[in-house]
């Protein structure tokens, strides 16, 4: 059997070596040489589909550049957006390809990712002072996530916005998120421009991210800060479209963990089962949520919030689906000093007993476990050079809070 007819969904295609002829075929089709070429990023959704992202060195007539290519493998075929891009084929198997910034699903990227035409944005939507030239920008990828979404920072004399490169289907409903937040007077970046090609340029909010301020030696804020906030959102959030819930998504994650790292799989299939009765019958929920609440989404002055970002998930919910993820998140950083780890876990045993008062304290933990198993995809998707330890030690913090309730 051939590695094409066994491999569907494009993980192998796209993660070895077998890749190397599909890069210089799109390559050379653009009018270039590949000259070498390294896996940069990769999202993998078994039996279903892979999209990976490759930094590459290419020869074109006017020189060499680095290049960053995208590829995508359907295990259904190309179809919709697909066809924004270069189908290449192989006998058995598809590929759509692109070269960065042409992400074939955000057709905003191709203007965000220069300062000359970002420029024009500034200009005509009136975001400084006076005219402005490509000269006047500088623009910082800030996260991009192929055929998902892109954040990038953009300075103009002095003055800082972030720009959110939306796929289609998505900028009217964040924009209008954006307004609802600011109408109930919580504190949430200010949208200065909606663009025809999907760009959300928001404003930067003041203080700074509460991800840095969680190692400062005194805590930024307090847990019943958080919670107050969160149980200020208006009601109208509850209204919107819902958000499935962190453990719906459970198993589909373990898969992907388990695919990336088999030796984990036996401990996958022990959590998954446990997370999925301790929360079973509870009902979804109709509080109005974040969705994706975390320390990067908060910012914080002076000891207290003074800020709330990506507000694109809001929905109706469980509050503790939004502590959960917070606590999350707060379990699993990686890379910390001998003191930050002592502030991070003092602020997670400072935290944990407040939220343990506003929501189940099983439910909680139960729930932060499952968000858990979802960010232990992250290190494999990312390429990080210790993946597979970073992914095991994030799920002793899920087994660990699993442990503690069952």
């Amino acid at each position: 059997m051939s590695m094409a007819a066994t491999d569907a969904d494009g993980q192998d295609l796209l993660t070895t070596q077998e890749v190397g002829p599909l890069l210089a075929a799109a390559v050379a089709h653009a009018g270039g040489e590949l000259l070498g070429w390294r896996l940069d990023h990769v999202d993998h959704d078994p039996s279903r589909s892979t999209t990976a992202t490759f930094v590459a060195e290419v020869q074109w007539s006017f020189g060499q550049r680095t290049e960053l290519l995208g590829c995508s493998v359907r295990a259904s075929g190309p179809g919709g957006s697909d066809d924004n891009a270069e189908i290449f084929h192989d006998g058995q198997r598809s590929a759509a390809v692109w070269i960065y910034p042409a992400d074939p699903d955000l057709p905003g990227l191709a203007r965000a990712a220069y300062a000359e035409r970002m420029a024009e944005v500034v200009n005509e939507y009136g975001l400084v002072v006076g005219p402005v030239a490509g000269d006047d920008l500088e623009l910082t990828m800030i996260g991009y996530r192929p055929r998902r979404r892109a954040v990038l920072r953009m300075t103009v004399r002095g003055e800082v916005f972030f720009v959110k490169v939306l796929r289609p289907d998505q900028v009217e409903q964040v924009s209008n998120r954006h307004i609802m937040l600011d109408e109930a007077r919580i504190p949430s970046p200010e949208v200065a421009a909606v663009t025809d090609d999907h760009l959300l340029v928001l404003r930067q909010l003041p203080g700074r991210s509460l991800a840095e301020a969680i190692f400062d030696p005194e805590p930024a804020c307090s847990a019943e800060d958080i919670v107050a906030l969160l149980d200020a959102m208006p009601a109208g959030v509850a209204r919107l479209e819902r958000r499935a819930p962190w453990v719906d998504g459970l198993a589909h994650y373990a898969r992907i963990v388990g695919n990336a790292l088999p030796e984990e799989s036996s401990r996958l299939s022990w959590l998954v089962p446990e997370i999925q009765q301790g929360l079973a019958g509870i009902p979804l929920g109709d509080e109005p949520t974040h969705g994706d609440f975390h320390e990067a989404q908060l910012h914080v002055q002076d000891g207290r919030i003074c800020g709330l970002l990506d507000v694109d998930t809001m929905g109706p919910g469980r509050r503790a689906d939004d502590l959960a993820c917070l606590v999350a998140h707060l379990s699993t950083v990686q890379r910390m000093n001998a003191q930050q780890t002592e502030r991070v876990h003092r602020l997670i045993r400072t935290w944990v007993p407040v939220f343990d008062e506003r929501v189940d304290p099983t439910e909680l933990r139960l729930r932060a476990a499952a968000v858990i198993v979802s960010l232990a995809t992250g290190p494999h998707r990312g390429q990080e050079p210790h993946w597979e330890q970073e992914t095991s030690t994030i799920l002793d913090s899920a087994e660990a809070l699993v442990r503690q309730v069952v």
